[in-house]
């Protein structure tokens, strides 16, 4: 018997304005269900979209083009059967815990003795039992998150959406957390039918998940999908969760961060620098570089070894590849020739290296390059920069963009930067200058 479908998107489309007015695609076709006792994640790197898609589905924000509907009706605005819970904790800081709880209640029309008994049982329920009188800064993180679960929980919604959840706090709270949330689900201890969770952590997902779902980047597209069948509580150390997460870390970086894709989206001014930095960038390399690995390591094993978290580990994997130093295939990072002769060189030659390959392949590196030598006294302000990029992307994200082509310029010594007068300086001499 086919489980009720509770969420579906059909052929869903949606894009933002840049500052020039063009028009941005966020998300670009995606087919997506919901089932009835199903807990699907949504992984997908910067620029897939996840978030947006968690708010088309809560109502918040709407689809541009396709169809989202609840149990078979159109959504157009938030809906009752559908919460969410945000990384940010969204919490009213002048409320007490109690009243943050009985918001969503009180916007629904309960009366207030019926609200207060439902709002006393959802903290309970969450392990707040005795802090509905305390105020939101009296609280660690972990229970903040609890109050906005608890906020979410005491609607009865059926559909519940879990953005990064459990990603702003520390790894035992968030674990912990984790878990609760999953004894109530597995006991059916809550009427929530269906969690839809969007996460950056692979291994938090494929502890979580019945059903995986990858998204494409620029624009999100449902790239691949993975059922796990293993019943919960798992193990994160049987190799059957380590077989797992390496699938997943395979199916996150299949046909994207390959060296050849990713060398020629930077030769492009609007390609989105991954947010890595020299130093993170050499670590791994060197890793790579010492014995076991002689050169070659799966994402799952460079995770355990780096314990650095998803979100941080594709963009340096990302930026290796785009300089030339590392590639991706099937979940496993190996090195290339560059990169081995960048880890084998000294300090001098190795800025040399990057300056090289910064040139060749990063049009951001070229584009302020040009400017420098273009002005009499090889000067270029932050701003001229930042209005080109923001052309092409939004403006939080040019100044990202842009703060990773300085610091990689500076290193590379290319060119300098003043953080008081923010301006641009070409390199009269020295290493990187032709």
């Amino acid at each position: 018997m086919t489980a009720e479908t509770l969420i579906e998107l059909k052929s869903v489309n949606k894009g933002f304005k840049a500052s020039d007015g063009t028009l941005r695609t966020v998300l670009e076709g995606v087919d997506l269900r919901l089932h009835d006792r199903e807990i699907v994640a949504l992984l997908g790197r910067s620029g897939s979209g996840k978030s947006t898609l968690l708010r088309i589905i809560a109502g918040l924000v709407g689809a541009d083009h396709g169809h989202v509907t609840y149990r078979g009706q159109a959504i157009h605005g938030p809906v009752a059967g559908v919460a969410m819970v945000f990384q940010s904790f969204a919490l009213f800081p002048w409320l007490t815990v109690q009243q943050n709880v009985e918001l969503g209640l009180e916007a629904q029309g309960v009366a207030a003795a019926e609200r207060s008994r439902k709002a006393s049982d959802a903290l309970e329920l969450i392990g707040l039992s005795g802090f509905g009188g305390a105020l939101p800064r009296e609280l660690s993180g972990g229970m903040r998150q609890r109050v906005g679960i608890a906020r979410a929980l005491v609607t009865n919604p059926q559909v519940l959406l879990m953005d990064e959840a459990f990603s702003a706090l520390d790894v035992l709270t968030g674990q912990t957390l984790r878990d609760d949330m999953l004894e109530l689900w597995d006991e059916q201890r809550i009427d929530t039918r269906s969690i839809l969770v969007v996460s950056h952590n692979i291994e938090e997902t494929v502890m979580m998940a019945d059903r995986i779902v990858v998204l494409s980047s620029d624009p999100g597209r449902v790239r691949a999908e993975l059922r796990i069948e293993l019943p919960r509580p798992r193990d994160a150390d049987s190799e059957e969760v380590r077989a797992l997460i390496a699938k997943v870390y395979a199916m996150m970086t299949q046909s994207s961060g390959s060296t050849p894709a990713a060398a020629a989206g930077a030769l492009e001014l609007g390609y989105r620098l991954p947010d890595a930095d020299v130093g993170s960038l050499e670590s791994v390399l060197e890793l790579l570089a010492d014995e076991p690995f002689k050169g070659k390591a799966s994402l799952a094993r460079l995770a355990e070894e780096t314990e650095l978290p998803d979100d941080e580990l594709f963009p340096i994997c990302e930026a290796l590849g785009l300089l030339g130093m590392a590639h991706l295939v099937d979940g496993e990072l190996r090195m290339d020739r560059q990169g081995q002769h960048y880890v084998n060189a000294r300090q001098a030659r190795r800025q040399d290296l990057f300056a090289r390959q910064c040139r060749g392949r990063v049009a951001l590196v070229n584009f302020i390059l040009d400017g420098l030598r273009a002005d009499p006294g090889g000067v270029l302000s932050e701003k001229t920069v930042l209005d080109r990029l923001e052309d092409l992307m939004d403006d939080d994200e040019a100044e990202r963009v842009l703060k990773v082509a300085v610091e990689w310029g500076r290193y590379a010594e290319l060119y300098e930067y003043d953080f008081h007068t923010r301006q641009l300086t070409l390199r009269r001499e020295g290493v990187g200058v032709s």
